[in-house]
């Protein structure tokens, strides 16, 4: 490991400024992730030749890949900060925030139009007060595995950032939000909202907006199978089709 990590990271002050670029270099130590580069920035931010700065603005909560809330675009591919480690990747390390939701500051982005396609599409389980019932219906044992690989997304928009489909020139929801829907659609207790999941996806932006890129899968953290997802939604999409057709 060489003594010092050095660091070229895309700045910017506040949404629509025009973005800068500054370069600082921190000590190594073992282990180190890229959170761990920031936070040694933090203390004296200052850049690489010398001159005083501000600390760069970043987001983060659990530090092992689970919220996803510090993704971002470093070194030409989007993943999480906590768990990229400096010895693994190449330098000077390239830091940028993610290209396609509106940056905030710095490497802080808005994510919120992620969220507002989940609303859309009803991407959840209705459920009103207390549930006293008797037990809910029971998953296979191979549903339940099927089930689990799609829940393990954290809708940090790894698989949007990637996306050819997503941005302004599309109003493509992202393979995130497909995931999602066919984990609510494919539970028992989920299915008797799917027609109205579908119907939120058989408009623009909606499924059929996919090209099949595929780089969805290849950014995924969790290695989520999201065109198997997305294949069986528009299965899911053409039966219904049929069905309000002949109905």
């Amino acid at each position: 490991m060489p003594e010092s990590v050095r660091l070229k990271i895309k700045r910017q002050n506040r949404p629509l400024q025009a973005p800068y670029w500054e370069e600082f270099e921190v000590p190594t130590k073992p282990a180190m992730n890229v959170i761990s580069c920031l936070v040694e920035i933090a203390r004296e931010p200052r850049t690489f030749d010398g001159r005083k700065t501000t600390p760069v603005a970043w987001e983060s909560s659990c530090l092992e890949e689970v919220c996803g809330a510090c993704t971002m675009v470093i070194n030409g591919r989007v993943r999480q900060a906590c768990s990229t480690l400096v010895q693994n990747i190449a330098q000077p390390v390239v830091i940028e925030p993610m290209q396609k939701f509106p940056v905030v500051r710095d490497l802080v982005v808005d994510r919120s139009s992620m969220f507002r396609n989940l609303r859309r599409v009803h991407a959840w389980i209705p459920a009103e007060g207390r549930f006293e019932g008797p037990a809910g219906p029971e998953h296979s044992p191979e549903l339940a595995r099927e089930r689990y690989e799609m829940s393990r997304c954290m809708m940090c928009g790894c698989c949007l950032d990637a996306c050819p489909q997503v941005g302004p020139h599309s109003e493509f929801a992202g393979a995130a939000i497909l995931n999602q829907i066919e984990l609510m659609n494919s539970h028992p207790s989920g299915k008797d909202d799917a027609d109205n999941r579908l119907e939120a996806l058989m408009t623009k932006g909606g499924a059929a907006d996919c090209g099949n890129a595929q780089n969805c899968v290849r950014v995924c953290p969790k290695n989520i199978p999201l065109t198997a997802s997305i294949a069986k939604i528009n299965r899911e999409l053409t039966v219904k089709m049929f069905k309000d057709l002949f109905s």
